[in-house]
């Protein structure tokens, strides 16, 4: 191991062994060149078998080749019912340009250094994280609606935010977790949050390393993680006794919503449609008057989302139209047809998406940049016409009553 005065032995590090396998767990900050120089140093020392980082495969795509967002197609994204994860994955990355910005060094720079000190020494890589959007996914559904209302807040106002990131952050960056210290607040406040985040992606780990090294015996392994991920990692590679490949595919599943929830757009579409029917065998004025209710309010509103987002004329027009065929058919968003509808008609360039990574850093930037500005249609048309749905519902019941 390194000498007792050297650069490494001043960063956190715990040795587990596990199944005959000698694990160094290195614990980093984002933010720190002597974190750099700590990984650089032992992955140097000749003493490893195998390097372990805290990347997913998607994540050590972006760190390793620059994400490409100049490949990204809209089209696919909105029909995928991507649009609000890239949005996400644009906001984190912004958070991280202003990072660099502020402390001269790209977070994940150690992890780099780790990838990097193994393909020139032609040892083993071993990507041990979850899925960033896993992660993303299970994290927002932990914590109830109103919680994800201010989550959604707060990671858009610290993307465009020009204030310097405050000591709190700062020290949550030094303890080495990028996804904690973008939601401080809301982890702190939140212990389902705070486990979809940190525990699982632990417990996650934990498990992937056992998986990796399970024909390894003898083997030195160097884990290079953040050091928030320290003890939670030391604690479960130690002593969790559970199937790791069980253990990784159950914490792999993508969430999925409570049975019922997904009953309720089409509950709400027969409500409005019993609404219009009472309307018309009463009287067809009152028909008539009820299904202007519904065009005005429901297209109104998802119109002016797509206004407010900059859509262009036609594109508000078309969410105008869209919204109240759409909110009776839950299978097809207004967003999806406005956005397709912004995309056809304000196609970005390579070079807007080029820019993408400067320009989501301030609130003009995800207005002008024509890629942004599709995704902000599309999620300002949706919440529009969710609105719509429930105001011209009231309306509508209360015309009836």
């Amino acid at each position: 191991m390194p000498e007792a005065d050297t650069i490494a032995t001043q960063q956190p590090q715990r040795n587990i062994v596990r199944g005959g396998v000698n694990y160094v767990l290195l614990g980093t900050a984002h933010v720190s060149r002597a974190s750099v120089d700590a990984v650089i140093e032992m992955a140097d020392s000749g003493e490893f078998d195998a390097i372990a980082v805290e990347l997913c495969p998607a994540r050590h795509h972006a760190l390793t080749r620059k994400q490409q967002w100049k490949d990204m197609d809209l089209y696919r994204i909105i029909r995928e019912k991507k649009a609000g994860l890239v949005m996400a994955n644009l906001a984190l990355g912004a958070y991280q340009r202003r990072i660099a910005e502020q402390f001269g060094i790209e977070p994940g720079a150690e992890l780099k250094a780790a990838v990097e000190a193994a393909s020139r020494h032609d040892l083993p890589l071993q990507l041990v994280d979850r899925d960033l959007a896993t992660t993303l996914k299970r994290s927002y559904r932990a914590i109830p609606w109103y919680k994800r209302m201010m989550l959604t807040a707060g990671l858009a106002m610290s993307t465009v935010s020009s204030e310097e990131i405050d000591e709190e952050q700062i020290e949550k960056l030094k303890e080495g977790d990028i996804l904690e210290s973008t939601f401080t607040e809301f982890a702190q406040q939140s212990p389902e949050l705070y486990e979809a985040l940190i525990e699982e992606r632990d417990r996650f780990m934990a498990a992937r390393l056992r998986q990796e090294n399970q024909d390894n015996t003898g083997s030195n392994v160097l884990v290079v993680v953040g050091a928030g991920h320290l003890d939670g990692l030391a604690k479960f590679l130690e002593s969790d006794q559970r199937d790791p490949q069980t253990e990784v595919e159950n914490l792999s599943q993508q969430p999925s919503p409570r049975s019922w929830l997904k009953f309720i757009p089409w509950i709400i579409a027969a409500l409005v449609l019993t609404g219009f029917w009472l309307g018309f065998s009463r009287s067809p004025e009152l028909g008539w008057q009820l299904v202007t209710l519904w065009v005005v309010i429901n297209g109104g509103l998802a119109a002016l989302g797509a206004m407010l987002a900059r859509g262009h004329p036609l594109t508000i027009l078309s969410a105008m139209l869209a919204a109240p065929l759409t909110s009776l058919n839950p299978a097809i968003a207004a967003g999806m047809v406005t956005g397709v509808v912004e995309s056809w008609l304000r196609k970005p360039k390579i070079s807007d998406l080029e820019r993408l990574r400067d320009d989501t850093t301030t609130v003009k930037g995800w207005f002008k940049n024509p890629a942004t500005r599709i995704l902000l249609v599309f999620f300002f048309s949706n919440l529009g016409s969710a609105i719509g749905t429930w105001v011209a519902g009231f309306r509508i019941f209360d015309a009836l009553s």
